[in-house]
């Protein structure tokens, strides 16, 4: 089966021909890239299209800048593969990926592979997956915690499952948004232990530069996602709802619960903190806390 790529291409001049070579180099070779070029102002407009002029499987479409999600939106339109995946033109695969992910993908409707994330960084960790599929949806998101990598790349999806879905332009963790929307239409989910995707560390991006008004998007796609929510879930939830009541001073949203005292130390001690303080002490604590860590300015 044909495989779309969709890469959003914005002011990536040192790191493209990277990206573009860990494709190229796939022993798997049987899929379409597609560029597009947000509008970026610096040279990657010009090596797209060199790239596009060498190897006919690139093709490369400039638009006006209208940011990520409207960049990957451009691209699912364009794709042709009954398979479609993004790449982050800052990030690069593995050599071999394509080829192991493509074999685990067959009666699938999303298949997700191991990621170094902020690779090549004092930060740098993996994200790690057992071979296994997933019939249950509800269990994929809460078992296997995809809501703490609910990422648009590391995946492989069937095209159909975008029918009617795009990531919604001028809102940052699009991902969040979209993945549940996938797997409300998705009847099986496989993660595999084979592949590898670098997600390399960015000074400038999301997840080191979002303030008030990103989280407050972050935890909103969250609310609105549909998805069930167990006691690990609801403490992921509760330390995004902490930064953002800390950051902008918006009324909290996170709906009262009451947890139970499973999972390992750290999760029992939040846990018996939420049953007798309550979520607004808690932010109160947290903030404070912050506080007394911030350096002096002086």
């Amino acid at each position: 089966m044909k495989l779309s790529i969709v890469i959003p291409v914005y002011r990536v001049e040192h790191t493209l021909d990277r990206c573009l070579r860990s494709i190229a180099g796939q022993s798997f070779t049987d899929f379409e890239v597609i560029l597009v070029d947000d509008g970026s102002p610096d040279g990657s407009p010009e090596m797209c299209d060199k790239w596009a002029a060498a190897d006919s499987r690139f093709t490369v479409i400039h638009q006006s800048n209208k940011g990520l999600s409207a960049a990957r939106n451009t691209g699912i339109d364009r794709a042709a593969g009954e398979l479609i995946t993004f790449v982050d033109s800052d990030d690069y695969i593995g050599c071999g990926t394509l080829q192991e992910v493509m074999e685990a993908m067959p009666g699938n409707d999303i298949c997700e592979y191991p990621v170094s994330l902020f690779h090549d960084s004092p930060h740098q960790s993996r994200l790690n997956f057992e071979d296994k599929v997933y019939t249950k949806m509800n269990s994929y998101w809460l078992d296997c915690q995809a809501y703490r990598h609910a990422y648009a790349w590391n995946k492989v999806y069937r095209r159909q499952l975008f029918d009617g879905v795009r990531y919604p332009e001028g809102r940052v963790f699009e991902d969040v948004y979209v993945l549940p929307q996938l797997l409300s239409k998705a009847r099986r989910v496989a993660t595999t232990s084979k592949g590898l995707y670098y997600y390399c560390w960015n000074d400038n991006g999301i997840t080191t530069t979002a303030g008030g008004n990103e989280l407050r998007m972050l935890l909103d796609a969250h609310l609105s996602s549909g998805m069930p929510v167990d006691d690990r879930y609801y403490l992921h939830l509760l330390n995004i709802q902490m930064d953002v009541w800390e950051l902008t001073g918006d009324d909290i949203r996170l709906p009262k619960r009451r947890l139970s005292m499973r999972g390992d130390t750290k999760e029992k001690t939040k846990a018996i903190a939420l049953n007798i303080l309550g979520i607004n002490t808690l932010c109160k604590i947290n903030k404070a806390l912050h506080k007394i860590k911030k350096p002096s300015r002086s």
